[in-house]
């Protein structure tokens, strides 16, 4: 894999960058220096008087929106036990405003000639004999149903479970619209194995990939650390050989969660992607 096209392949998470408007969030990115873009959906979808207006703006500033990303309502990552039980679409308290939002979200991403969303489904049962397991199959299967009929692929997170659970459940959908969007740092955080095997166990579902990097916790059940790309646990040489060797030809989209400084740090990430990916 060439240096030039890996790096053509960069994106930036919009909710990184923590815009205001679209023209903040042109001109943040144009500050990192990287003109291609994962969009939230959820403030055009919310707020379109002031979001009404990106694909124009994008067009006229030559950006791309090179897919989607929706949040579930009520999400807590304050912990990862409010998170377990408030994430993604397992809790039956917001199941109903979450499908009204997401058929909407389908609309949204197909009006902008998206060809892939991803989003956090929540916690999946580790059993398939879990009630929860076929609740869960069943929401996801009408999700990915209403994506399908926009011409649309989800990809999942990873984080939630370790890489053989999601694979199960993946297997069990038996939807050829439904892949992963892998984040190694998700791995890490969440506590749930080495990224780079999980990477080998997912190969064949992954349609995306975020550059973020974290430290894992020193007490079970609590967050790891997120960090700025290349200052963590991820080994990121070991990451572009193996999507190598697994022909990987989607997106590297870089994600900045925390820290005060996401411009300088996207810029970091960046420099290292060209750098160790082409290695």
């Amino acid at each position: 894999m060439k240096n030039k096209s890996l790096t053509e392949r960069l994106a930036v998470c919009s909710w990184s960058l923590q815009p205001a408007s679209p023209a903040d969030l042109a001109a943040k990115l144009e500050t990192t220096g990287i003109r291609r873009v994962q969009l939230a959906l959820d403030p055009l979808r919310d707020l379109p008087k002031v979001w009404g207006e990106t694909a124009a703006l994008f067009r006229q500033k030559g950006i791309t929106i090179i897919s989607g990303m929706f949040g579930c309502v009520g999400e807590d990552y304050s912990t990862l036990e409010t998170i377990r039980l408030t994430g993604g679409i397992a809790p039956d308290a917001t199941w109903e405003q979450n499908w009204d939002n997401m058929r909407a979200t389908a609309a949204l991403a197909h009006e902008l000639g998206l060809k892939l969303v991803t989003f956090h489904a929540g916690f999946l049962p580790h059993e398939e004999k879990d009630p929860n397991f076929a609740k869960m199959l069943r929401r996801l299967s009408e999700t990915a149903d209403v994506f399908k009929a926009a011409k649309i692929a989800l990809a999942l997170e990873t984080g939630q479970e370790t890489a053989p659970v999601l694979v199960q459940l993946l297997q069990a959908l038996k939807r050829r619209n439904v892949g992963v969007n892998f984040d190694p740092a998700n791995m890490i955080l969440y506590d749930k194995g080495n990224p780079i095997a999980a990477l080998r166990v997912l190969g064949p579902w992954i349609r995306q990939v975020h550059i973020k990097d974290a430290r894992r916790t020193k007490v079970p059940g609590t967050w790891g650390e997120e960090v700025a790309a290349g200052t963590g646990e991820v080994d990121w040489q070991a990451f572009f050989a193996t999507l190598r060797e697994l022909n990987y030809k989607g997106d590297f989209v870089i994600e900045r969660e925390a820290g005060t400084q996401r411009v300088a740090d996207i810029q970091a990430a960046r420099e290292m992607v060209a750098k160790v990916g082409a290695a």
